[in-house]
């Protein structure tokens, strides 16, 4: 506490200089504190006591909020990219994918490839649910697809096995984009391999 405001605002601003500058220096150095291993540390061990916080607020079972047909956007906007051009890509979107695998290895008792059409003899779940996007926009769709649970029920994790990774079609800098979960989300009811959306086939975006 102070009696002078002005003295209260000028260690309020010293404060906030300070951090912007905390903050400048960190954002400076990101990619160098992104490749030293104590750092790499550092950050294991927050998310791991995130992951342990957020299990103990929600079930493994709780549900997202799902959405009336009503309230579904009329424009889905389309994140990463749009169209990939790749030689692959073409080919595949020309055969309509049939000749596409979703293969599944890594820390798993039984590697697996599933076609699209294997994909959608399994039991389906359909789900209107909100997307937020890192970017800041959100778009509501209806979601038709397998639960990623029944292709890991397939594989069968082994016991060290701890996130699932899927690499995309999406290229940045010859490199393909891949996202991670972790298997708690990865088990979970909501979680699916969609292929359709709103009633139709996914498009491409």
């Amino acid at each position: 506490m102070t009696d002078d405001p002005k003295r209260g605002w000028d260690r309020r601003g010293i404060l906030t200089g300070g951090l912007i500058g905390v903050g400048a220096l960190m954002m400076a150095n990101a990619d160098r504190l992104s490749r030293a291993p104590w750092f790499a540390n550092v950050l294991d061990r927050t998310g791991d006591l995130n992951d342990k916080a957020f299990g103990l607020l929600t079930p493994d079972t709780a549900l997202a909020r799902e959405f009336p047909e009503s309230a579904i956007s009329e424009t889905f906007k389309s994140n990463g990219t749009q169209f990939p051009g790749t030689p692959e890509y073409l080919s595949l979107l020309e055969g309509g994918f049939t000749d596409w695998r979703l293969r599944v290895g890594g820390l798993v008792e039984r590697p697996l490839e599933l076609s699209l059409a294997g994909i959608q003899a399994m039991p389906a779940r359909t789900q209107i649910k909100r997307h937020d996007c890192v970017e800041g926009w959100s778009c509501i769709g209806k979601w038709t697809g397998a639960p990623l649970a029944s292709v890991l029920s397939r594989a069968s994790p082994l016991p060290n096995a701890r996130f699932v990774v899927f690499y995309c079609a999406d290229q940045l800098g010859g490199d393909y984009y891949y996202e991670s979960i972790d298997l708690q989300e990865a088990y979970h009811p909501q979680t699916i391999l969609a292929y359709g959306m709103n009633g139709a086939p996914l498009g491409v975006p």
